[in-house]
């Protein structure tokens, strides 16, 4: 025995050297890892040691002798990380199990059972530790997602209100079986257009066990990747795999582990894989070791399940992973995690299943998904499988199931799973107490609301107070629950710690089943506790409940986040919330049926709640007038539906433009619930179309009860038998169903034959469509006799299957009036079979026979019996394989064509469709022409091959066509000799109208012709010509009828004086022409005295510009511009040049008269030093310039000095924008504007935008203004600033913004103002302003060395202003002011109140907003400022105040004796306050303006305020708005009015009233003839107020401006008002926006727009203007003389409307901004508006933002005029 001792003894010895051998190579490494278990201080004395090996050995003896425990652990390390041989890894293995170490001990235990036993150890340790570890991940897996749990669960369960506690019912699955997969991905979800081809869609219905039967090869990981709606039961199916798991039905795998996003955020350290599965899932009992290197040896039967990766709040990112794949030990991130697994980097071989709601896929996982599949959640069968499951202890099981099968509503919310859950636990609970009469809510959201209440119900008693005591009683939880989510949603959080939540909350949550707590591991075996709302969409609930009740959420926060426009259409972006659901339930919180329950939460009154669900209702109406996708449409109807506010589903079912267009994404029964919803309130029918849409066949059954569809179609290989039967039910009550078409599908006769017998319900039904699905030809001729039952039916379109011999004309035997027979392989052997066919049908409009093989005799055949067939339309015959002659016999038959009826003369065929070949020869044209009436035909004589030769023979015959409106002789050879000629014979076609010659290889010369024409024949309107790749040549002519004489060509026309004052058009593109060219053609066009527009796109360098409109896509030096400049001295008429980024140049063009000013625009031009002063000699020579603006370009300060040395004599403004002006090009500004007698303003800013202006007049012009904005000015700026302005004296008004201007230099700058004598204005705006208290700034004041008159201080703008006077004693005052400054005393002392009343003793407007007045500031105001006897203007607004400084303020207004304007809106008054201020009212006899906006005065203030305002006679305007006033108070106050006969204005927006209160109002203005300005917006006064109102403008004829928007006003109102606005001829502003008015009232309000000649804004936005409406508005905003501004914003308007519009800007000479914003208006409408944009120069800017136009169109036009501005800003 002491022999086999020693043996071991040597062994040990032999395997702790043999240790010291290997990691001799591994020095770094031991070193590095021995740090992680030994502390700093032992490794101080190995530095010293040189020798590796007795390092190591030292190393080795440190790490044995800190303990077993460490030793274990080094050992454990040593062998993950290092390839030990076996022998070795298998002692130190045991000799760490065992706490021994590799010191020689005395054993006595034979060496042979040593070894024995310590590897029959390491094998049992290895085997038994995976086994053992399964097992618990089973124990853990079904104790968390089993349905079987501890007992302590019980009570969580049954008031878990979205977790399904009971058995779990399998949910509808289904796999997409894509092939492009990554091309579908790359798309958005919402955003793919276009049909689907039939392969790429083909989904298929699935089990949960067939997701994991697909095969991968060998060793590669399979991804598997479902998505899927909130609530559709995702998270519960990954807890039944689970379950399924642990019960053995899934053997595949023998481990499972499942991580859910919502935790793995809070991880924000990195971790190694082993600490991923191990410290986050389940640890390991012991040898984790022998458990990991399992795992790793069998990944292939492994299932790693990642849930909700919607909810993962990181983005996952792929480039932090290496390229040659992660280590076993390496450290992580979440994201990279989940990318290395999906990737097969990390556990090679396992499945893993990822799910989400619908999103775009990661692009790292687009070629990883090896299966993509969505769950739908339930279907009728799965609704009834889970309610009978519910209701199965329960009596009314039937009854309540039969409940929901017969409530369509019900059903159709019940297929998403957690709303099912929903819906039974309020059936049950309403069911349990009331057996026969149940009331469940409408909407998810009322459905939510009511299960809260139940849940507190449940816990608190039936007895213990009804629902409002409860809420009262829970109030504060409730708060506090709704502002966790709230906060959880905006920070991506789902969950959190017990100390995030506060205790009540906590408790109120978890007792009522709102929130879930669960583990949350750290890492190893640190755990927290978590909380989480039991689902999502709860917490998305609380969150929306937080914004409607929460009193920190002003209107503003609402809009904002509501801003559904973000979610919708944004992509790519990085996330920052989860808001699936929010938005819905918003919309649903915004219903009336919810205002009590918000009501009692917030513990406002309803007004206050009503006031935010208004912000979301009118949001919701704005969104409708954008152009939405299919899904976006979707989504705007479920908000609609969630309010069930018929009007407003009105309203949007109205902007919707009754198109309902969707491509490419699935619908659920819920959405097509809120769509037939939105669809049955619209205002008529509409078209509604599914291309390639997934869709539940229980969708068919909710569409039946869509009423208003006209035209309903499908498309899409998806839709086969089944489909077909559930629309066969669904057709029957389609009353209004004109067209059916169900096209591209999988439908067979059998199923076509029971939709037609289903489609005969329909009386309206007149086109059916059934192309391209499964339907032979066999199978046809019983579906062709239903067809032929029906009477109203006009078209029908099939196509039998490919493969089978067609038989097209089984259809032909139906009475329709159109038939398509077009691509049917017919031959000249079904001519007489056609023809009998047709003969038979009475009532042909239209017969398609394009693309067959008919030929000459199959066409001659069908044309002979053409007399005994009547079609009154159209014959297509396009495409028959027809000869020349054939054509030619085919004309002459068709011209023998005719009947008589009632003495006139029509042919059969209207319309004659035939596609001539290029070559065909002239006489067959010269048979068209003289056999056939023009009007039949129109001649397109294209293609021809004419030459000049040609035209005598065909002006002979044209001659005798002399009612020919449009010609068309494109494409052929005529040549200049053939146009010349042409021209000379135009005089004979007396109705033309339009004349094409486009590719006629016409030269320069014909160019000079046709100008020269513009003067010669006066009919001609516009002329089009390009010399490009392909000519065009298109001549327009006035519409007028010409005499006959044709004695001389010019002659032929009529001289009629009509058109001489219309404006002609002359275009000329893509011409290479010479300067001398250039000369001539301009030359030319001067004689033509009514041209107004010349668009000249031409390659040449200008020496002269004489009558040039427009020139683009050139590139003009500085020297070429200053000659194009020059243009002004040579041509009377040209009224302005502008030049942009030295390309594009214009000419505006006006009659000659001496006394128009002209302007000059070069901006973007390079203009520098070197070209100014040939400029300026050039600008000199004129003398009527009015403007140059020389922004964007390179003066510098060189430039600067030099223009305004030049032109300092020269009356006219000028621009300098962005001309790299520094601080010392401004102050030379200014000293030219102070030393110069006839500078009046100038303008100057170093901000972004770089502004700087000066105006010079040569008239005595009393006004002196400087503005500067942003200069950045320096001390050493500021002193020369001062300086400057000394010199000044006849300053009238000075504004500075934002310049670095401190308090002291304005002290020094007060003191440096002055004027010899009258009143001085100075403004600063300065950050420093709002810091400073109302005392340091009427000290301040008090600098200045005049008196003032007049104090402004607005601390919410940053600004204080001074009125100054300066008296003929100035050195007096200058003595006073600098004895001021000397002693500077204590603002509080004596003599300050001395300085300020003798300074301020000619005060007369004091004016402070969002002020904190303190005790002394209010004893100044009253005692010494309020009393001033000239003060006649006071305002105090926005500020705050103690309630006693109010009481003493409002005190101190008796001694205002003088005043007659007074303002304290925004003070939040309240009606108490209204007495003691009427006390001060009754005091001021001469008031006459009075302004209490934003008061809450209510209905009792405004009663006791209207006895004060009685005996005011001199009141001339009241604003009142805003401030709750209802009937009560306006009724009084209507009584009043009556007396006020002075009364001009009027604001009484934003109140309560009804339309009750509105009458009493409207008959009392009847009696103001004073009244100017009448603003009456947001009142919600209705229809019947706006007809009251209609009858009493008539009596006021003085008003000119009218406020109207936002007041529920219908086309009644509407129309009664436009007809009535005719009276009020001297309107200025008319604002009708946010009115529902129809477009009968638009038309009528059209009608009336040319009676108001003074008329300089309109605003219309969101009052659904449509194209119809554009061409009727148009007419009328031309005829206004005086429009400044016009607002169609958030409208229908698209590229019809845009045209109208574009038509008449030249006619709006003051037009400076039109507003388009949000409407339909796309490229077509962009470019025309562009187009005419050019003519306007005095436009300002046309906004165009968010509608559809082309990006790169939208920059290239912005590109070319700036003032097309298609951004937000």
């Amino acid at each position: 025995m002491q022999f086999q001792g020693d043996d071991l003894h040597l062994d040990i010895v032999s395997a702790h050297s043999q240790l010291v051998e290997f990691l001799s190579h591994r020095p770094v490494w031991l070193l590095t890892t021995s740090q992680r278990f030994l502390p700093g201080v032992a490794l101080y004395g190995l530095d010293g040691i040189t020798n590796h090996k007795e390092k190591v050995s030292v190393l080795l003896g440190l790490l044995e002798e800190a303990g077993p425990a460490t030793w274990e652990q080094f050992v454990q390390c040593l062998c993950m990380e290092c390839d030990l041989p076996l022998d070795l890894e298998i002692q130190l293995m045991s000799s760490a199990r065992e706490g021994n170490v590799l010191k020689a001990k005395a054993v006595s235990v034979p060496r042979c059972l040593t070894n024995f036993f310590t590897l029959i150890l390491a094998l049992v340790v290895f085997a038994d530790a995976p086994k053992k570890y399964r097992h618990l991940l089973m124990d853990s897996v079904r104790q968390r997602y089993g349905s079987q749990r501890g007992a302590g669960a019980g009570v969580q369960e049954q008031m878990q209100p979205l977790a399904v506690n009971q058995a779990f019912v399998n949910l509808v699955i289904r796999q997409s079986k894509t092939p492009r997969l990554k091309e579908r991905m790359e798309k958005s979800w919402e955003d793919v257009a276009g049909a689907c081809k039939p392969e790429e869609y083909v989904d298929t219905a699935m089990k949960v066990s067939d997701l994991f039967c697909s095969v991968v090869p060998s060793g590669t990981t399979k991804v598997i990747f479902l998505f899927g709606k909130p609530g559709t039961g995702k998270t519960m199916l990954m807890h039944s795999i689970c379950q399924k798991w642990v019960e053995g039905d899934l053997p595949q795998f023998l481990f499972t582990f499942l991580f859910e996003f919502r935790q793995l955020n809070l991880l924000k350290r990195k971790l190694t894989l082993k600490e991923l599965l191990f410290d986050l899932f389940l640890q390991t009992e012991d040898s984790p070791e022998a458990v990991f290197q399992y795992l790793l040896e069998n990944t292939c039967r492994t299932l790693i399940i990642f849930d909700g990766l919607d909810e993962f709040a990181a983005n996952v990112d792929v480039s932090g992973s290496s390229e040659g794949g992660p280590t076993l030990t390496s450290c992580m991130s979440i994201s990279e995690f989940f990318a290395d697994v999906c990737h097969g980097k990390l556990l090679p071989g396992c499945t893993v299943l990822v799910t989400s709601r619908p999103m775009g896929l990661p692009d790292f996982l687009v070629n990883a998904v090896n299966l993509l599949a969505e769950i739908w959640g339930f279907d009728h069968e799965k609704i009834k499988e889970y309610a009978s499951h519910y209701f199965r202890q329960h009596s009314f099981k039937e009854q309540a199931i039969a409940h929901l099968k017969n409530n369509i509503k019900l059903l159709s919310m019940c297929h998403v799973p957690a709303l099912c859950y929903v819906v039974c636990n309020c059936l049950e609970y309403l069911l349990l107490r009331h057996q026969t009469n149940v009331e469940l809510p409408q909407t998810m959201t009322q459905f939510y609301i009511k299960m809260l209440l139940i849940f507190i119900n449940k816990q608190q008693g039936e007895h213990e107070g009804g629902e409002e005591a409860k809420l009262h009683c829970n109030r504060k939880a409730i708060l506090g629950l709704c502002d966790l989510a709230m906060k959880g949603l905006e920070e991506r959080k789902l969950v959190f710690y017990a100390g995030e939540i506060p205790e009540h909350v906590k408790e109120f949550a978890s007792l009522h089943g709102l929130l879930t707590a669960f583990e949350v591991k750290m890492s190893g075996t640190c755990s927290e506790v978590g909380y989480a709302f039991v689902h999502l969409s709860l917490q998305e609930f609380f969150a929306a409940l937080c914004l409607m009740i929460s009193k920190r959420v002003d209107m503003n926060y609402l809009r904002k986040k509501f801003f559904l426009k973000s979610k919708w259409t944004l992509k790519n972006k990085a996330k920052t919330e989860i808001m699936e659901s929010f938005h819905i339930f918003l919309s649903g919180l915004s219903s009336k049926e919810c205002r009590t329950f918000l009501t009692l939460l917030s513990g406002q009154d309803e007004a206050w709640v009503q006031d935010k669900q208004d912000v979301i209702l009118q949001f919701l109406k704005k969104l409708a007038a954008t152009n939405l996708t299919g899904p976006k449409v979707i989504e705007l109807c479920h908000c609609t539906f969630e309010t069930q506010d018929l009007k407003v589903a009105q309203h949007i079912g109205g902007l919707l433009n009754f198109k309902y267009e969707f491509k490419n994404f699935r619908l659920t029964p819920l959405d097509m619930l809120a769509l037939v919803f939105v669809m049955n309130l619209g205002q008529g029918l509409a078209r509604l179309g599914f291309t390639g849409c997934l869709m539940d066949i229980d969708c068919l059954e909710i569409l039946a009860a869509c009423k208003s569809v006209e035209h309903l179609s499908f498309r899409s290989r998806r839709y086969g038998d089944d489909f077909a039967a559930a629309l066969s039910k669904s057709l029957r009550g389609m009353a209004s169903l004109k067209t059916l078409e169900l096209t591209s599908g999988s439908i067979t006769a059998k199923r076509i034959i029971d939709l037609v017998q289903a489609s005969s319900h329909c009386p309206q039904l007149e086109e059916i469509n059934l192309q391209d699905n499964r339907i032979r030809n066999l199978q046809v001729k019983r579906a062709m006799d239903l067809f032929s039952r029906m009477e109203k039916l006009k078209k029908i379109e099939e196509t039998p299957e490919v493969h089978e011999p067609r038989c097209p004309l089984t259809a032909c035997s139906l009475n329709l009036p159109v038939h398509s027979l077009q691509d049917c392989s017919l031959s000249s052997q079904h001519a007489k079979e056609i023809v009998a066919m047709l003969q038979s049908c009475p009532c042909l409009s239209e017969v398609d026979l394009s693309g067959n093989k008919l030929g000459d005799e199959g066409c001659s055949c069908l044309l002979e019996s053409l007399p005994w067939i009547s079609i009154s339309k159209q014959l297509d015959l396009s495409q028959n394989c027809l000869s020349i002659n054939g054509i030619c016999s085919l004309l002459k038959s068709v011209s023998t064509c005719q009947k008589m009826m009632d003495g006139l003369l029509y042919f059969a065929v209207s319309s004659f469709i035939l596609w001539l070949s290029a070559g065909l020869k002239l006489t067959i044209l010269f048979t068209i022409l003289q056999t056939w009436t023009v009007d039949f035909f129109p001649p397109r004589l294209t293609d021809s091959r004419f030459q000049a030769g040609d035209l005598e023979k065909l002006c002979a015959i044209l001659k005798e066509c002399s009612s020919i409106s449009e010609l068309d002789l494109s494409n052929n050879n005529l040549g200049d000799a053939g146009l010349l000629q042409l021209f000379q014979f135009l005089p004979n076609l007396r109705r033309l109208s339009s004349l094409k010659l486009n590719d006629n290889h016409i030269s320069l010369n014909s160019v000079f012709f046709l100008a020269q024409s513009l003067s010669a024949l006066e009919d001609i309107k516009v002329i089009d010509l390009s010399l490009g790749h392909r000519q065009v040549v298109h001549v327009a002519f006035w519409d007028r009828i010409r005499v006959t004489s044709t004695s001389r060509w010019r002659s032929g026309f009529l001289m009629h004086p009509k058109h001489d004052t219309e404006g002609r058009c002359f275009r000329l593109r893509d011409c290479r022409m010479g300067p001398e060219d250039v000369t001539r053609l301009c030359q030319t066009l001067a004689r033509c005295p009514q041209l107004t527009q010349i668009d000249l796109q031409i390659q040449s360098v200008f020496r002269l510009a004489a009558s040039v409109n427009c020139i683009r896509n050139n590139t003009f030096s500085p020297c070429c511009i200053v000659l194009l400049i020059n243009s002004i001295n040579l041509c009377e008429r040209i009224r302005m040049v502008e030049v942009r980024s030295s390309e594009n140049a214009f000419l505006h063009l006006g009659a000659a008269m001496r006394s128009q000013k002209t302007s000059c625009r070069l901006t973007d031009c390079a203009i520098g030093q070197g070209q100014i002063d040939e400029l300026c000699k050039v600008l000199e020579q004129h003398g009527r310039l009015a403007e140059v603006d020389l922004s964007r370009n390179q003066l510098g300060l060189e430039g600067l000095r030099c223009l305004l040395d030049h032109l300092h004599q020269v009356p006219f403004t000028c621009s300098f924008n962005r001309n790299r002006i520094s601080q010392d090009g401004v102050l030379h500004l200014i000293n030219a504007f102070a030393t110069s007698g006839n500078t009046t303003e100038v303008q100057a800013s170093l901000c972004s935008k770089a502004t700087l202006f000066i105006k010079l007049t040569s008239r005595d012009d009393p006004r002196k203004i400087l503005r500067l904005t942003e200069c950045k000015f320096q001390p050493e700026h500021l002193e020369k600033l001062c300086l400057l302005l000394e010199k000044c004296t006849g300053l009238t008004e000075y504004i500075s913004s934002y310049n670095n201007v401190t308090v002291q230099a304005v002290e020094r700058l007060l003191h440096s103002l002055r004027k010899n004598l009258g009143p001085l204005k100075i403004s600063i705006e300065e950050p420093w302003v709002h810091k400073e208290s109302v005392m340091n700034l009427i000290y301040l004041a008090v600098q200045t060395c005049g008196n003032i008159t007049e104090i402004t201080i607005c601390k919410d703008k940053n600004l204080f202003q001074l009125g100054v006077r300066f008296p003929h004693y100035l050195e007096k005052v200058e003595s006073d002011v600098s004895r001021l400054n000397l002693c500077k005393p204590e603002i509080q002392h004596a003599g300050f109140n001395q300085r300020v009343h003798e300074n301020c003793a000619r005060l007369q407007e004091l004016r402070w907003s969002h002020v904190e007045l303190h005790s002394d500031e209010a004893e100044i105001l009253v005692r010494i400022l309020l009393p001033l006897p000239e003060l006649k203007k006071f305002g105090l607004m926005s500020s705050s105040i103690m309630p006693a400084g109010m009481d003493y303020l409002i005190l101190g207004l008796q001694n205002c004796q003088a005043i007659e304007e007074l303002n304290l809106g925004h003070m939040k008054l309240g009606s108490a306050a209204v007495p003691k201020l009427v006390l001060g009212l009754r005091e001021m006899p001469s008031l006459k303006r009075l302004i209490l906006n934003h008061n809450s005065i209510g209905d009792d203030g405004c009663c006791i305020l209207t006895e004060a305002l009685r005996n005011m006679h001199y009141m001339e305007e009241i604003n009142l708005s805003h401030n709750k006033i209802g009937d009560p108070g306006l009724t009084t106050l209507a009584a009043v009015l009556l007396e006020m006969q002075n009364l001009k204005r009027i604001n009484l927006s934003g109140n309560t009233p009804s339309s009750a209160g509105g009458a009493k109002l409207m008959e009392a203005l009847a009696y103001c003839k004073c009244m100017e300005e009448l603003l009456l917006s947001q009142n919600g006064f209705g229809s019947r107020t706006a007809v009251k109102l209609a009858c009493c403008l008539p009596h006021m004829t003085n008003l000119k401006v009218l406020h109207l928007q936002n007041n529920n006003i219908g086309p009644e109102g509407g129309m009664e008002l436009a007809r009535a606005l005719v009276a009020c001829r001297l309107l200025e502003e008319i604002s009708l926006s946010e009115n529902d008015l129809g477009q009968g009232s638009i038309c009528a309000l059209s009608e009336g727009l040319p009676c108001f000649e003074h008329l300089r804004k309109i605003d219309l936005k969101l009052c659904g203007v449509t194209d119809d409406a554009s061409k009727s508005l148009s007419q009328g905003f031309r005829q206004c003389p005086s429009m400044e501004e016009i607002i169609l914003s958030w409208n229908a308007l698209g590229d019809g409307g845009a045209q109208e519009l574009a038509s008449a800007l030249a006619g709006m000479e003051k037009l400076k901004v039109l507003d388009l914003e949000k409407n339909r208006i796309g490229a077509y409408g962009a470019s025309k508006l562009a187009e005419e944009l050019v003519k306007c120069p005095e436009i300002q800017f046309i906004r165009l933002w968010d509608n559809p136009v082309p990006r790169g169109l939208a920059e290239n036009l912005t590109s070319q005029d700036p003032r097309l501005c298609f951004s937000f800003y």
